[in-house]
């Protein structure tokens, strides 16, 4: 057992079989990109760097669940499955068309839940509302895009909200009883050790479920490369990033499920930093340093 709330464990309680995500591009956009909120969307985004193969929006979204099922099937031929939808902001529509593109996924065979990622200002009481009732007919989790709790970060990287726009959603999502889970990116330009331990503490202190945690990478052909390229700024080695995330857990609320700690863009796309390392890989180095560390989960609360 990890010395801390793995996602794994969480998700296995939850279902009698196993269950894998199917990413989905539903065709939303984002409105820190079409003008609403801003124009070019956040200086480190390109979905491109985790969007997998077989997702394209040009497809509809059964085809892409069947492309997907193909994919896996080969691991576990009793698999079923959450659709996930990944690509940009998937509650950023008229209520009618997320009521369309969601229940098409959940009528595709072996799909048993939804696991639904948007921005925090793409959410209103209707849409909370409909959520609300599909998450008593299935599983159902409902994931923002936090990134930083310094509300100076978020302006340097053109997020277009505050972090107080990330701790209403998941508050008015939470107490509808739907699952809520974020996201954030541990080393962002500008923050400070102190920053990053003090978030841990913010996250710790809402009503959040799940926590997704990925180191900073600079992705060739974003705003934040063309920055680090110019004057290039600090990221993080694996043994800094090991210690840092270290003392992030201990600084975690232990009631909260750690989804990941990296992420992994593919190699053609990614400037800095090259670890060299598959996820598993680095989840392995920290655990042994947990381990032998004997750090856990909440024992700096």
């Amino acid at each position: 057992m990890p010395n801390y709330n793995s996602y794994s464990e969480w998700i296995r309680g939850k279902f009698p079989f196993r269950v894998q995500k199917i990413s989905v591009d539903a065709g939303f956009s984002c409105p820190n990109r079409d003008g609403k909120v801003g124009r070019g969307g956040c200086c480190f985004c390109d979905n491109r760097s985790f969007n997998p193969a077989y997702c394209d929006r040009e497809q509809s979204i059964t085809d892409q669940i069947e492309k997907g099922k193909q994919f896996f099937s080969h691991k576990y031929p009793d698999m079923k499955y959450l659709a996930y939808f990944q690509a940009y902001s998937n509650t950023y529509a008229d209520i009618d068309i997320l009521r369309r593109k969601y229940e098409e996924a959940l009528a595709c065979d072996d799909v048993v839940g939804l696991i639904i990622g948007t921005r925090p200002d793409c959410i209103n009481d209707e849409i909370l509302d409909y959520l609300e009732s599909l998450n008593r007919q299935t599983f159902l989790t409902v994931e923002y895009g936090i990134e930083s709790t310094e509300d100076s970060t978020l302006l340097r990287i053109n997020r277009g909200h505050d972090f107080g726009c990330s701790v209403h959603a998941i508050e008015e999502t939470s107490k509808r009883g739907i699952v809520t889970g974020g996201h954030v990116i541990v080393g962002l330009p500008g923050e400070s050790a102190d920053d990053i331990i003090a978030q841990a503490k913010k996250i710790s202190a809402t009503s959040l479920d799940i926590l997704k945690i990925h180191q900073l990478q600079v992705v060739r052909g974003t705003r934040l490369a063309e920055d680090y390229e110019r004057k290039p700024f600090h990221v993080f080695s694996v043994d800094e990033y090991i210690r840092t995330i270290s003392e992030y857990i201990r600084n975690l609320r232990p009631s909260i499920v750690i989804e990941r700690f990296v992420s992994q863009s593919p190699k053609g796309m990614l400037l800095a930093p090259d670890w060299g390392l598959k996820n598993y890989e680095f989840t392995d180095k920290l655990n042994k340093y947990l381990r032998e560390n004997d750090i856990r989960q909440g024992d700096a609360l």
